[in-house]
């Protein structure tokens, strides 16, 4: 990550012919917002003097006390490169104050920040890499999106069969140009389904990072004719779209969760970090899927994991430890989807996983054989217990969770639960397509 000074953000506006930059932001549903400034007015902006309506941003702040402030990260500061030549478009990432100066307690920045620094304190440092999935769809002729596709494409398959592999290319070349360091790309299981990933990074700039890549994915496509869409499960019958998380701490730069005599090279900080994420997994489960759709996904016999267990042998457990060693160790949470927020969803990850290292919380018994082949028998013997099934059992687990709870603050728990208990209630209250087809001729 680069480390610029607000002289060096003005000269690099001014030596890239920057007309306008977007000072951006995240509510805490995981949508990207902006407020977009002309280059006249950077120096105002760097100083912290950028005011927006907090009370227009669901979940922000009563009209009453709407005023915030947004504070930009310097080091975020990126030139689109998919804008004019002349005239371009940069953006910097922001932080959301109060006017009395103190941070925004529902800013989901803030959140992660806070958890940062608590494993700072402890003497670490929280790098986490994802492997986001997505699918591309055609458009229609009024250029809103459809779940149509032609190719019928599924892993590892190349053009012609990949229909999305050119638009995929620019979508990589594009992050390269803003400072992404992409490791792989290819087309995912279902048809029309990909995966970009790119090198883990400190948890800050992942997330950042994670915003910025689903922002260019989605301008990309559309250059192409095509939606690109993060829904986790956007057609029944085929796989859905994760958003696998790869987590390890590192102490004075060595990887803490390394430990070459152990059977699985694990640390003993890696097995409570792995206690303390399943003791609250339940709860997290809430924040890393957060939306109704995400349970079509949370379903067996499409990879996603349903069960509450670990493994350093196979795939379908809910914790995954790759076989790789050494300074590339690390524990992978196979739950979460594209639809999360990523500030939120590290910063729960990361604080379940330091509770289990300071309260030394061990995991039980990894589960070494394929969970989905096991009897109900053989996982109520082994204590496997399953993720929550729905948004709202995922909720229901979220309130009963006091440290969590704790983690994401007053001010972003209530006006979370409220948002998602009545996206529940309306989304029970729908007639879908299934009840007709199925109830309607024979009842």
């Amino acid at each position: 990550m680069s480390n610029y000074t607000k002289e060096d953000v003005i000269r690099l506006v001014e030596d890239e012919d920057v007309e306008f930059i977007r000072l951006q932001f995240t509510d805490m549903f995981g949508t990207m917002k902006n407020v977009a400034i002309t280059s006249s007015q950077l120096e105002k902006a760097l100083d912290n003097k950028c005011m927006f309506d907090g009370a227009s941003i669901e979940g922000f702040a009563r009209i009453e006390e709407s005023d915030m402030y947004l504070y930009p990260e310097l080091d975020t500061f990126a030139v689109f490169p998919w804008r004019p030549q002349q005239g371009k478009v940069a953006r910097l990432i922001c932080d959301v104050y109060r006017p009395d100066g103190t941070p925004f307690e529902g800013d989901p920045r803030y959140v992660l920040k806070k958890e940062i620094a608590k494993a700072r304190e402890m003497g670490y440092d929280f790098n986490v890499g994802p492997e986001c999935e997505f699918f591309l769809f055609h458009t229609d002729d009024n250029s809103q999106p459809t779940t149509i596709t032609h190719e019928k494409a599924g892993y590892f398959d190349l053009g012609p069969v990949d229909y999305g592999e050119n638009a995929r290319r620019d979508m990589v070349l594009t992050l390269e140009d803003m400072g992404f360091e992409i490791e792989a790309s290819h087309h995912e299981a279902a048809p029309a389904q990909h995966e970009i990933d790119f090198k883990y990074d400190e948890a800050m700039a992942t997330a950042d990072n994670i915003m910025t890549f689903k922002l260019a994915v989605k301008t990309i496509s559309k250059r192409h004719g095509l939606h690109a869409t993060f829904m986790p499960k956007p057609k029944t019958g085929v796989n859905g779209s994760g958003m696998h998380v790869n987590m390890s701490l590192f102490q004075d730069g060595k990887n803490v969760f390394w430990n070459e005599e152990d059977k699985n090279g694990l640390s003993k900080e890696a097995y409570y970090f792995i206690g303390g994420l399943m003791k609250h997994i339940k709860a997290i489960t809430a924040i890393a899927n957060p939306i109704v759709n995400s349970y079509k996904r949370l379903i067996p016999g499409y990879e996603a994991p349903v069960h509450i267990a670990w493994s350093a042998k196979n795939r379908s457990p809910l914790i995954r430890i790759p076989a790789v060693k050494g300074e590339d160790t690390r524990i992978e949470l196979r739950s979460p989807d594209p639809s999360c927020n990523p500030y939120l969803t590290l910063a729960v990850c990361l604080a379940a996983g330091l509770e289990g290292i300071q309260k030394k919380i061990e995991p039980p018994a990894s589960v070494d054989k394929n969970i989905f082949d096991m009897t109900e028998d053989e996982k109520k013997a082994e204590s496997i217990e399953a993720l929550p099934a729905t948004l709202l059992e995922a909720v229901k687990a979220l309130e009963e969770d006091d440290f969590i709870k704790e983690v994401l603050g007053s001010h972003i728990l209530q006006k979370y639960i409220e948002s998602k208990k009545l996206e529940w209630e309306e989304y029970i209250s729908q007639i879908t397509a299934w009840e007709i087809d199925t109830y309607l001729y024979r009842i």
